[in-house]
């Protein structure tokens, strides 16, 4: 069983201000590529897994946004580390119908 949930925003620098869905858009692919169970939310995507694995898909989307064209970035994260286990679906079920 996974023993940590993060959640992550990443806001990127646009070259000339530009739209930064692309940018966010190229984050994403990142997770989706890694296989970890994740869920995108309209100001953040939550990724279900071990610590160390998903703090690598970290570096690698931050790495991937500047690849992608942004001289900097801020990225917002939040953890929760259980080591008997971390479930998405476990700390939400109760506000499922």
């Amino acid at each position: 069983m996974a023993n940590t949930l993060l959640s992550i925003q990443i806001i990127p620098r646009t070259p000339g201000g530009e739209d930064v869905i692309p940018y966010v858009d190229r984050a994403i692919e990142v997770i989706q590529a890694s296989g970890v169970k994740h869920q995108v939310n309209a100001l953040e995507t939550t990724m279900e897994g071990e610590l160390s694995e998903l703090l690598d898909i970290v570096k690698k989307m931050n790495e991937a946004v500047i690849e992608f064209g942004s001289p900097s970035i801020i990225s917002q994260i939040k953890i929760l580390y259980t080591p008997e286990g971390a479930s998405m679906d476990k700390l939400t079920e109760k506000y499922r119908p």
